[in-house]
């Protein structure tokens, strides 16, 4: 039998327990080998759920327990994301890093030097792009159903009038907290992903709670070097929440409501590993044409589990991870000209170099 890639997951809260862990455990050829929380809760239900794991309290023990590992995957939070990657390229392990991948555009590029100088791959947990909407949205632009896409509206609102405690709705710059770089840096992504380079950004950022440090309602304006312009919605103070995706062409349109089934399925206990994993209802499937003409378009089948395995082919084959970095620090980068835009109330222009490459495959 061929070895397996040893994982070492480095958080265990609500990325680690409900999305790498049981990816991670389904994936052929992928060992969850150790588990790092210092919450002592976190620790038990981790040595209930993975017996197989060492579970240790700090990143520095797993440092020790390094020979025995082949890759970490960070999911702690986001001040701690270089830190603990730039360590563990240098104990010679692969990195996937939780979205968003640094706090800053520069801390990205120093990260993805360090995994070259190193030999080692370094990647980031854009799962979004294996949503099962966004696939059918991919689908529906290369099969030319809309004709020429000129708008794309993309939404992730929540209804969360009482903060939760912790780090995400609080603390200084260093944290990476609030909605742009939580929800932002998916839609960001998605946008990249589906129409390229992006030359001008304008946002606006508001707080709405009187709790929170942070943003926690945004809208951000991309105008692609194609001429798409994409308008990207963000908040937790939704009592209403609009369609997921809106996307205009000259000759149809596609809407589309309701989240991605894979998360709730995950947050509640289902594994990824059955050949219904991310189908979704034909209830909640989105209407393509016009008013006077819809048509109901099967939603394509959500895919998290394509992540990890497609890292373990770039990992025995030395091939491309499933997101490639690059993509991750030109979403950085519009998530800085979008805090600009907001603190200047103007349209921040970019170079065209800082987009996804990914459109191109």
């Amino acid at each position: 039998m061929e070895a397996s890639i040893r994982v070492g997951l480095v958080g265990y809260g609500l990325a680690g327990a409900f999305f790498h862990a049981p990816l991670i455990r389904t994936t052929t050829r992928l060992k969850l080998a150790a588990i790092v929380t210092s919450n002592s809760g976190r620790a038990i239900e981790a040595r209930r759920m993975h017996p197989e794991a060492v579970v240790f309290a700090t990143a520095s023990e797993l440092w020790d327990f390094a020979s025995n590992l082949d890759m970490i995957v960070v999911a702690t939070p986001n001040r701690t994301h270089v830190p603990l990657a730039s360590a563990a390229l240098s104990a010679g392990l692969h990195v996937v890093v939780d979205k968003p991948f640094a706090p800053t555009a520069a801390e990205g590029r120093q990260l993805i030097e360090h995994a070259r100088s190193c030999g080692r791959m370094v990647t980031v947990f854009h799962n979004r792009r294996w949503d099962g909407d966004f696939l059918t949205v991919r689908r529906i632009l290369r099969e030319g159903a809309l004709g020429d896409p000129f708008r794309f509206e993309s939404r992730f609102e929540r209804w969360r009038p009482v903060p939760k405690p912790g780090w995400r709705e609080r603390g200084g710059p260093e944290e990476a907290g609030g909605i742009l770089y939580d929800l932002g840096s998916h839609l960001i992504d998605q946008a990249l992903v589906l129409f390229g380079p992006v030359v001008e950004v304008f946002a606006e950022l508001d707080r709405r709670r009187s709790s929170v440090e942070v943003d926690d309602d945004a809208f951000v304006a991309l105008t692609h070097a194609s001429g798409v312009r994409s308008h990207l919605s963000m908040s937790a103070l939704s009592a209403q929440a609009g369609p997921r995706f809106r996307l205009l062409g000259n000759r149809a349109a596609y809407v589309k409501h309701g989240y991605d089934v894979q998360e709730a399925a995950l947050r509640g206990g289902a594994q990824p590993d059955n050949s219904h994993w991310g189908e979704e209802p034909r209830a909640a499937w989105g209407l393509l044409g016009r008013d006077d003409d819809l048509q109901p378009v099967p939603t394509e089948q959500g895919a998290y589990q394509d992540f990890y395995e497609s890292i373990v082919a770039a990992i025995t084959s030395g091939g491309q991870p499933p997101v490639d970095p690059d993509d991750a620090v030109s979403g950085l980068e519009i998530i800085e000209a979008a805090r600009k835009s907001a603190f200047e109330r103007r349209v921040v222009t970019l170079p065209v170099h800082s987009a996804s490459r990914v459109n191109d495959s």
